[in-house]
């Protein structure tokens, strides 16, 4: 339980580095560059990967497709945090967990539970109520959180395909996926530089160093709560979404005094009992 608790800590402390730094005038892109830079070093220190195991036969198209998604949708989570809060959008990237569930109902053709079908339709009607916009807020960018919620959904699925690839251990495929990732941010970094005149700085390092700290340390400790709870991993799934969702809305209110309509707590909640459901489709 203490691993899926740091774990938990860990991804909202990410949107919590973010926030902060949008009172340094810090800039996203160079912030999640430098991410990379130290997720890739943590993660060869942390699992040691064989590199030498890397040969033509493994996905490409798939791990291209992650290590582009993954900072392009980072730069929209940034955004989303920046115009909608916290609260919204870690609540939009723990519904995109019905995304991959839609997959595998349409695509993969697997049989679903009536609690799983009831914790579909909560989830779509919290999710409308999460992102419903206030109309005295001129500012309220709801496409910002929607796309987050869609592209962690994709990426969730690409990296359930790279799960099953069992030719090359998950924490080697992790590395490359980090890699490609950090090259692709390097480009956006790079054009930025060049046709935005956008200027690099120092602090951007530090805050890339905090937000790879945590984005790693919650992919290491979601895996070690997998491996703790691997008789029961709708346990490790459902209390990682509720947990993220609960924290992170109380870190916006509390800390951030974000403003939440009776709307969009009402959704908050809905989203939490869609999880549940989910959770025990998983047992049953």
């Amino acid at each position: 339980m203490l691993f899926l608790i740091l774990s938990i800590i860990c991804s909202v402390t990410v949107g919590v580095i973010f926030k902060i730094t949008r009172n340094y005038n810090c800039n996203p892109g160079q912030i999640i560059t430098f991410n990379y830079v130290f997720a890739i070093l943590f993660c060869y220190f942390a699992f040691s990967p064989d590199l030498t195991q890397i040969t033509t036969n493994v996905p490409w198209n798939i791990y291209l497709a992650v290590g582009i998604l993954l900072p392009v949708v980072f730069l929209f989570l940034a955004a989303s945090i920046k115009h909608m809060g916290i609260v919204k959008t870690d609540a939009a990237q723990r519904l995109s967990l019905f995304i991959p569930i839609l997959a595998a109902w349409f695509i993969f053709k697997e049989e679903f539970n009536t609690y799983k079908i009831i914790g579909l339709v909560i989830g779509f009607l919290a999710l409308l109520l999460i992102l419903r916009k206030p109309s005295e807020n001129e500012q309220n960018k709801w496409f910002y959180p929607a796309i987050v919620l869609v592209g962690f959904g994709i990426i969730d699925i690409l990296f359930k395909q790279i799960a099953l690839f069992s030719d090359l251990p998950y924490t080697t495929s992790l590395f490359i996926v980090f890699y490609i990732a950090l090259l692709v941010s390097l480009v956006i970094v790079i054009y930025n530089a060049k046709v935005k005149k956008v200027k690099f700085e120092l602090k951007n390092i530090f805050y890339g160093g905090l937000v790879g700290l945590f984005n790693f340390g919650n992919i290491l400790f979601y895996l070690k709560a997998h491996k703790a709870f691997s008789e029961n991993p709708s346990t490790v799934f459902a209390g990682m979404n509720m947990g993220v969702i609960v924290l992170g809305s109380l870190v916006g209110m509390l800390f951030f005094k974000e403003k939440l309509s009776k709307t969009n707590f009402s959704g908050i909640i809905l989203a939490l009992i869609a999880i549940i459901f989910i959770f025990f489709s998983q047992i049953n």
